[in-house]
């Protein structure tokens, strides 16, 4: 990579100062409120449930319904159940806290691998901090190449591609735009199913009965978006799979459901509120769930599973139900993330030696 603290010295006297030449890696994840209360909640769902990869009826019929009726009762529920998961102490949701443990991570290990000649920072697809800030903030520290990597396992055009697209827009606004890469998903490396199979293995080692049946529970799609051609169905049975294999358990030991069901559309099934509810009816008195779709803990996790599925099961006649937590800022899931970055770094920058 060229040194501008060298180009500068070609440079006219007047000439305005540069900041030296640096490769950007910038990750990014969902999106919080910036607050369970009512207004904050409203802006975070009308940013989210505005976006026509999330919801692509035609405008004309949704905003009406989004603005006068879901907007105006939605952040109530919402916002209470964000309440209950909130991070009092640090004044911010446990997704937030999460990814700047992750960034923090992050930076270190690139910081061993690449030295100064790289910045690591994070943005939110939905509130703050926004994609377009984060960009633009790089890009005036100097970063002529941008890395730009969203942290879904599984490629959906509702996460991965609505991710891409704010960043590509946020580039669009920049004069001089640095050169730019998106890390693709990360569904079947070796190194992420690795540390997945670890936290399930830790999991059921502190446990003193082995769960029945471990659920692999995934955020869920609208159907038709896999007759559409979207792959996010078929990586998530991928997941699943290389996980049982990795941990050698017969097939019948996981199971796939799929959580988070919104409208009146028929959704990617199983559902996962309601099979729990049938194993249990079915005779499976214990059971685990994993959540392999989200990199760090968040609203769906936290409180969709370990309160309202949980719930599901046990009033079913389930007896014992395990949360095994999303991978976070686990040192396996921070290695496998770094060599992810690695591999898409190549021929931009080289370790600095030894």
């Amino acid at each position: 990579m060229p040194d501008s603290t060298t180009q500068a010295t070609h440079l006219p006297a007047d000439h305005p100062a540069l900041p030296r030449e640096k490769v950007g890696i910038l990750i990014a994840n969902l999106g919080t409120p910036d607050g369970y209360d009512y207004w904050s909640m409203r802006r975070y769902l009308g940013e989210f449930l505005s976006d026509k990869r999330v919801i692509d009826y035609p405008s004309w019929k949704w905003q009406p319904l989004l603005q006068l009726v879901i907007l105006s009762k939605r952040p109530f529920t919402s916002g209470a159940a964000y309440k209950s998961i909130w991070n009092e102490e640090a004044g911010e949701s446990p997704l937030m806290t999460i990814t700047k443990a992750q960034t923090a991570k992050l930076r270190a290990a690139m910081a061993a691998r690449y030295g100064d000649a790289v910045m690591v920072d994070f943005c939110m697809r939905y509130g703050n901090p926004s994609t377009r800030s984060k960009v633009h903030e790089l890009a005036e520290a100097g970063c002529t190449r941008i890395l730009f990597f969203p942290l879904y396992p599984q490629y959906a055009g509702a996460t991965t591609a609505t991710a891409n697209d704010a960043f590509y827009k946020a580039l669009a606004d920049l004069n001089r735009q640095p050169n730019a890469r998106t890390v693709p998903a990360y569904f079947d490396r070796p190194d992420y199913i690795d540390a997945l199979a670890g936290s399930v293995e830790r999991a059921y080692a502190g446990l003193e009965n082995r769960p029945d049946l471990l659920i692999a529970s995934y955020h869920g799609m609208p159907q038709r978006y896999l007759t559409e051609g979207d792959p996010y169905h078929c990586q998530c049975q991928k997941t699943s799979r290389l996980l049982r294999e990795r941990l050698g358990w017969a097939p019948g030991e996981l199971v796939t459901t799929f959580q988070s069901r919104f409208g009146p559309e028929e959704w990617l099934k199983p559902y996962t509120v309601e099979e729990v509810a049938r194993l249990a009816e079915a005779g499976k008195k214990r059971i685990a769930v994993i959540a392999p779709a989200f990199a760090a803990d968040c609203i769906e996790t936290l409180e969709e599973i370990r309160e309202e599925i949980r719930e599901s099961f046990l009033h079913a006649g389930g007896e014992e139900f395990t949360y095994i937590p999303c991978l976070n800022d686990d040192d396996a899931h921070i290695a496998a993330l770094a060599s992810a970055i690695d591999d898409n770094l190549a021929g931009w920058i080289a370790p600095k030696p030894g």
